[in-house]
């Protein structure tokens, strides 16, 4: 192992590993000289330099040939380890084996992506990548230096990004509204005015009973009433099946949502701004095979196969 009180300047020259260990190989400057390509003089002025370094002659005349020093028979197996070594941290990495990796990946997101994406992409990880783990963290005063050490995915609503993160965006989804099937309007057109006049349910994590639905509603001169605010997705769900009220939630959610409970899916009819999600990664990991799969396989798993009613 390197000295770490050593400088650059104090490091020997490491070209002359390979030189050593064809000479020790050879036990002679001509053999060794072969072997690396070079001239017997070029050799044996390596020899001289390597002599000067380890303070020890390596080579001893033996009646008409060269023999190995006690140190450079003790030296042999690790030049052998060390050259073997070095080779194999500058040699390309191999193509990766999936099946092969053991690893545990941490992703931080809301509960919509983890409820409607995690199935999907739990299932292809265990297909997949069985020895890999994914570790769910909910969202909450995200830092985007948690990327550099704790959190290797993060999920949702990626503003303001330093310099060493990287993104990309995922799909992008509209808002849409649910109530339950048995719901008085349930059946009925669901017009501007008969959307403001009915009570809302809406997600905020920070529990904000304002949003872009309110500014465009005052826009056409009208007001809602918001009965409650929930920091998530299925808990709007949950809170539309025992009410009459709308939950606003993104189409994927809402799509999931009426698979398995008794949910109506209802176009708002509003414009509004689509749900715009991406994933954010450390600098780091940007190259690293298997974070790459990761990454494919949330992109693919966020494109389907839930579609967005409509």
């Amino acid at each position: 192992m390197t000295n770490p009180g050593l400088t650059a300047m104090q490091l020997p020259d490491m070209n002359l590993l390979p030189a050593l260990d064809a000479l020790l190989r050879e036990g002679s400057v001509t053999g060794a000289a072969v072997r690396m390509n070079v001239s017997p003089s070029a050799m044996s002025r390596t020899l001289g330099r390597l002599r000067r370094v380890l303070g020890d002659p390596l080579l001893a005349p033996a009646g008409r040939g060269l023999t190995l020093t006690p140190r450079a028979v003790e030296l042999r197996p690790q030049v052998e380890a060390a050259l073997a070594g070095a080779l194999a941290a500058l040699r390309p990495a191999e193509p990766l084996d999936i099946a092969s990796v053991e690893r545990n990946f941490t992703l931080r997101t809301n509960d919509a992506f983890a409820v409607v994406v995690g199935p999907a992409l739990t299932e292809r990880v265990a297909r997949e990548a069985p020895g890999i783990r994914l570790r769910f963290l909910p969202e909450g005063d995200e830092d985007p230096a948690d990327l550099r050490d704790d959190v290797d995915l993060d999920i949702g609503h990626l503003p303001g990004l330093p310099h060493d993160v990287r993104s990309a965006p995922l799909a992008r989804h509209r808002y849409v509204a649910v109530c339950r099937a048995g719901a008085p309007h349930a059946d009925e057109p669901l017009t501007v005015e008969r959307f403001a006049a009915l009570p809302h349910i809406t997600v905020t994590r920070r529990g904000r009973l304002h949003g872009v639905v309110d500014d465009r509603l005052a826009g056409l001169g009208l007001r809602r009433h918001v009965l409650a605010t929930v920091p998530s997705h299925a808990t709007a769900c949950f809170l539309a099946l025992s009410s009459d009220a709308l939950a606003l939630v993104a189409a994927p959610v809402a799509a999931h949502a009426a698979r398995v409970m008794p949910l109506v899916v209802r176009d708002v009819p509003l414009s509004l701004p689509d749900v715009r999600t991406g994933m954010a990664w450390h600098v780091r990991l940007d190259d690293d095979p298997a974070h790459r799969w990761l990454r494919d396989a949330v992109a693919e798993a966020d494109r389907g196969p839930v579609s967005d009613p409509r």
